[in-house]
């Protein structure tokens, strides 16, 4: 795979996407790191794409990270202005239909949960902890599924596939803007707790003078006037070195 920059965890919107990716390409070239090719979307394999020995920069998640990326650097974490984030931390929302909005989390015992993937924080790590106080004897569900997306998660409640879903806040308020019926008929009813957001990284490879380059392109990227709405767009409001051991306590 060549996409050795890319931003394929909150592609609602592949032209928002797109012009971030071209900014942070300008930003890195202005300091000797060049990304050639165009913006791309590695959606097939992305942990081949993370594991790419030449990869500049890309944005994972931090289950994966602690539990499939053990050679991986962290650059750092953008903050998100979306509803549920506080700095560089991020939660999901527990999703149901609107009518059982009055429910707890108690109430969808022995019901049908959906989950993104089995190597999301937000959609399958992050749920599971939340229901490990409520367990008592045997599973808490009566059925756990795998879409593939949170997108597809959100249609399968919708159609009464499942009942009840653990969405990224992000997610949510990116599909809010770019495609409302996507939450038509649902109700985000509870969250998770805050936990570190989805990671920045680069390859093992990357010397400590280009990491130190990728981080300084970033803050310029949320900081400087230009780029202010290129991030708006994508509900970037903030850039922050964080370390590898922010998500040790992640696995449950």
């Amino acid at each position: 795979m060549s996409n050795l920059l890319a931003f394929p965890m909150y592609a609602v919107d592949r032209g928002d996407t797109r012009a971030l990716w071209l900014a942070v390409q300008h930003l890195l070239a202005a300091r000797g790191v060049p990304v050639g090719g165009a913006p791309g979307w590695p959606e097939s394999d992305l942990l081949a794409h993370w594991q790419q020995p030449e990869l500049i920069l890309s944005q994972t998640c931090g289950y994966p990270l602690v539990t499939q990326l053990p050679e991986v650097q962290v650059v750092g974490c953008f903050h998100y202005t979306a509803a549920g984030c506080e700095g560089s931390q991020y939660r999901s929302f527990l999703v149901a239909r609107a009518e059982e909005r009055h429910l707890t989390l108690a109430d969808f015992r022995g019901r049908r949960a959906v989950c993104n993937s089995e190597d999301s924080q937000s959609g399958y790590n992050a749920l599971r902890k939340k229901v490990a106080p409520l367990i008592v004897d045997g599973p808490f569900f009566s059925q756990t599924s795998f879409s593939g997306s949170h997108r597809q998660s959100l249609i399968d409640v919708q159609r009464g596939k499942s009942d009840i879903a653990a969405i990224d806040c992000v997610t949510w308020a990116l599909l809010e803007r770019h495609e409302p019926e996507r939450l038509a008929g649902l109700a985000a009813f509870d969250r998770t707790p805050l936990t570190p957001g989805l990671p920045l990284i680069t390859s093992r490879r990357t010397s400590p003078e280009t990491l130190s380059a990728i981080r300084d392109a970033l803050r310029e990227l949320v900081s400087a006037p230009e780029y202010r709405k290129v991030c708006a767009a994508v509900l970037i409001g903030g850039f922050s070195v964080v370390s590898r051991q922010a998500y040790a306590s992640l696995p449950a």
